[in-house]
């Protein structure tokens, strides 16, 4: 089984329109961070964590396959403004997604014609399935196990696969959530920048201490935002076994 991070980058995404910093000027490719989104795949079977405004951009860079499914997070723009680019992979059939009912809510306000009674040819062919906290769901070979993070004060849904764990946009985390994470190896999880604080993201100090209380051997930091800093310079002060994923970086697990 394999991820691919198709973006790693915050709502504004890298680089920053208007910014002339260090970071949004790199010629690294590394530094250029598309809204956070990520694939998972196995030689059958193809899931989405979240399909942003830069979704039609990440799919372009990847081979045209059939998606089996997609898992929203939340219902903020940068998880969910891609829902119209699906068009094209409907040639496969209807593409179910899977979230909270906020989301499923959420989506009939965002993308009304995709629900109505009479629809115009050619709009995304899509089923929405509601879940509940702590439910797994199976999609072809891939389990799915959700479990609940806090955005702030907005509860949003994060992901377990095997031994990985998939959290963006995460501030806290209830102490009953924590269980949801034991045995985890490979940890993803949300590292705005270093300073200022934010209310509603981890900073990547709190996000090293978050993966030290998991107990993950490895973690790698998403949803980033220029003021992280150099993708070579940042990767180097960080502790061992702590990362900053890029986009198209590839995961085995």
């Amino acid at each position: 089984m394999k991820l691919t991070f198709l973006g790693t980058g915050t709502s504004c995404g890298v680089p920053v329109i208007g910014c002339d910093c260090e970071v949004c000027t790199s010629a690294d490719p590394r530094d250029r961070r598309l809204r956070t989104a990520a694939m998972i795949e196995t030689e059958t079977t193809r899931v989405l964590i979240d399909c942003g405004p830069d979704f039609r951009e990440q799919m372009l860079r990847q081979p045209f396959r059939r998606i089996d499914a997609i898992f929203l997070t939340h219902i903020h723009y940068d998880h969910c403004g891609g829902i119209d680019d699906l068009r094209p992979f409907c040639v496969f059939g209807d593409i179910n997604i899977y979230s909270n009912t906020a989301v499923v809510e959420g989506l009939r306000q965002t993308v009304p014609y995709c629900f109505a009674e009479h629809k115009y040819p050619g709009i995304p062919k899509i089923s929405v399935h509601e879940y509940q906290n702590h439910d797994t769901i199976t999609v072809g070979d891939i389990p799915v196990k959700v479990f609940t993070v806090n955005h702030g004060k907005l509860p949003i849904s994060a992901f377990r696969i095997g031994n990985l764990a998939y959290i963006t946009d995460m501030k806290t985390i209830d102490d009953a959530e924590i269980q949801q994470l034991a045995g985890t190896e490979t940890l993803i999880v949300n590292a705005l920048r270093y300073a200022p604080q934010h209310n509603t993201h981890l900073m990547v100090d709190e996000a090293i201490a978050f993966s030290k209380q998991v107990g993950a051997k490895e973690t790698y930091f998403t949803h980033m935002c220029h003021d992280i800093g150099l993708h070579k310079t940042v990767e180097q002060q960080l502790p061992p076994h702590f990362h900053l994923a890029y986009d198209g970086e590839v995961l085995e697990f």
